[in-house]
């Protein structure tokens, strides 16, 4: 005796309409996997229950690439036939499609923030970690290309710097040079201007001597007169000699606070070259003795 009809309407027990739920849901996962494997076709489940939580399947290709082929296709049958639908169905229509895509692709995120994974069976967990190790390839490799340009351009920097250094160091090296011929120079004037002064006073105590040597009638008068004159011209040598002194040393000090700010100028810029300046320009110049040449018969005579 063959099996009756079963009428079909909702089940009204709670518990009998979950197990059968449960019972249908199983085979029915079951004809998708039998029709995917002897027919070889794409297959794409999806069910949801009461309370809605989500079941599907789809064959070895992912869910998503299944659902935009059925995009596409549905997409073309609607431009085929899009002038006998009316345009408010096609908006709902189209709505529908979005709002299940997006969907999808909420819960594709929530799975790769590990949630809702209770619900998908080995092989789609599998498949999450292929694309979470994929993921994770692309993103350390992009972390490497950024760290070894940021590397390589910080190499270029110091180079840079490097070579930037290398110029106002030789510019340095220049300036001191300038600065000390220049130094040299006016040393050398100096002296000689010295040179010239003391011999004029020479000249005018050789003319004093000669004309107190002719006037040698009054022999005691004549010697009071040149040592009182000899002291004033011994007096006025010490007077030239210390104002030369004080101008050389004055020169000398115009000359390192010049050399100071020139070196300052050049060094700006440059972090590696800021002790530079407390170098070996930094101190004070060496004084030249000054100098105390007085005749001899000007000695004796002040003795």
């Amino acid at each position: 005796m063959g099996r009756g009809r079963v009428q079909l309407k909702r089940i009204e027990n709670k518990i009998n309409r979950q197990v059968t739920f449960s019972k249908r849901r199983s085979g029915l996962l079951k004809k998708a996997h039998e029709i995917s494997v002897l027919c070889d076709a794409e297959v794409a489940l999806i069910v949801f229950n009461t309370k809605g939580k989500l079941f599907e399947y789809s064959t070895d290709s992912c869910m998503e690439r299944i659902l935009e082929r059925y995009e596409r296709c549905s997409y073309s049958e609607r431009q085929l036939v899009g002038n006998d639908l009316e345009p408010n169905g096609d908006w709902n229509l189209e709505h529908a499609k979005l709002k299940a895509r997006v969907d999808v692709l909420q819960r594709n995120q929530r799975n790769f923030m590990g949630e809702d994974l209770d619900s998908l069976r080995v092989k789609e967990l599998q498949h999450l970690e292929q694309q979470l190790d994929s993921s994770l390839k692309q993103i350390r490799s992009r972390k490497n290309q950024i760290m070894y340009e940021s590397i390589s351009e910080l190499h270029k920097k110091g180079k840079a710097l490097q070579v930037e250094n290398n110029l106002l160091a030789k510019k340095v090296k220049e300036k001191e040079k300038e600065l000390a011929e220049k130094e040299q120079h006016q040393q050398q004037q100096n002296h000689d201007m010295e040179l010239q002064s003391l011999q004029s006073l020479n000249i005018g105590l050789v003319s004093v001597f000669t004309k107190s040597a002719s006037d040698s009638f009054h022999p005691l008068m004549q010697g009071k007169a040149l040592q009182v004159e000899n002291n004033l011209l011994a007096k006025k040598v010490k007077e030239k000699e210390k104002e030369l002194a004080e101008k050389e040393q004055h020169q000398q000090q115009q000359n390192h606070d010049m050399e100071l700010q020139s070196l300052q100028s050049l060094n700006i810029g440059s972090c590696s070259q800021e002790g530079f300046n407390g170098g070996n320009i930094g101190g004070t110049p060496s004084q030249r003795p000054a100098n105390t040449l007085i005749p001899s018969w000007m000695l004796n005579t002040k003795n």
